[in-house]
């Protein structure tokens, strides 16, 4: 590195160095350790200093098209112009291709109705945020390159903000309450996150009580500050209030059937980047959770 650039942040150093990888995926190559600095895997906040070096490993990407093609899937439509879309992602409908879901995804779908979009990041064209595989709902999908930047952008600067509602196993005794916990990989079980306190990525989620019921269940709304794996699911039964449904997180109920868990993505909130456009997109609730609304509402109404 160049003794001008001493000071910096590897993350913002790298970004200067190769402006053709997202950022996202310079922090991953950064946090999966393929970035080496003097023959160490560092943080991506590491401060670089004169005469450091940078070793950057980018793993090679197999021809996109020999795996990704488009493929008609079913999600809603809820706005869509020139430079992005914004739509209704059902539950089961896996986001992106990963082992086990090679194809039938979302990304398969945006391709085949927006044959246009830049193949991005190697297997996400288009997307600039993710939701679990069984959460319903909203989501915002680039249709250009330079959408795709500035979206991914205004993500990064928590200037697109996301509203989700759920139903809780366990009522939490406060009304309103704020989780600030660190999330990362649970320590045994390698498909769970869990909060963990010494070395977990920060994370917070804001949640508000709409209506409790006699077995203890309530209706939630709940935003949240950062955009970490499982988040809200984590979070949520980290206070003894488990999303209802969510078997890996301890939400299973012997009183209300549910086949996932019951959380829902329900608004987005944003400046259009293109237009300047103040923006306020809603999902509706999806059909299970409304069943299961009104079954509590019915069955477990407080007096």
């Amino acid at each position: 590195m160049q003794p001008q650039e001493a000071g910096l942040r590897l993350d913002h150093y790298l970004v200067r160095q190769l402006p053709e990888q997202s950022r996202s995926s310079l922090d991953r190559l950064i946090r999966t350790g393929s970035v080496l600095v003097n023959g160490e895997a560092v943080k991506p906040g590491c401060k670089l200093r004169a005469g450091d070096s940078v070793a950057v490993a980018v793993p090679a990407v197999p021809a996109i098209t020999n795996r990704l093609q488009p493929q008609p899937v079913d999600f809603h439509i809820i706005h869509e112009d020139e430079q992005l879309a914004v739509i209704s992602k059902p539950p089961g409908l896996v986001v992106h291709p990963a082992a086990g879901h090679s194809d039938g995804t979302l990304v398969n779908g945006l391709l085949h109705r927006y044959g246009e979009l830049e193949l991005l990041d190697g297997e996400r064209p288009g997307l600039v945020h993710r939701l679990d595989k069984d959460t319903s709902g909203i989501m915002l999908a680039a249709r250009t390159e330079a959408m795709h930047r500035l979206l991914a952008a205004a993500f990064k600067e928590r200037q697109i903000h996301k509203t989700y509602h759920a139903l809780l196993l366990r009522s939490p005794a406060a009304d309103t309450g704020r989780i600030d916990a660190p999330i990362g990989r649970h320590p045994v079980n390698r498909q769970k996150m869990a909060v963990r306190q010494h070395d977990g990525r920060h994370a917070v989620t804001n949640w508000r009580i709409l209506e409790r019921f006699r077995n203890s269940c309530c209706f939630a709304e709940i935003g949240i500050e950062t955009g970490r794996t499982h988040q809200i699911r984590v979070h949520m039964s980290s206070i003894g209030a488990p999303v209802l449904g969510d078997a890996l997180y301890g939400g299973k109920s012997q009183t209300v059937q549910a086949d996932r868990q019951l959380l829902h993505a329900s608004q987005l909130r944003f400046v259009h980047p293109a237009s300047g456009q103040a923006c306020h997109f809603t999902a509706p609730l999806w059909p299970d959770i409304e069943a299961a609304l009104a079954l509590l509402r019915e069955q477990f109404r407080l007096a």
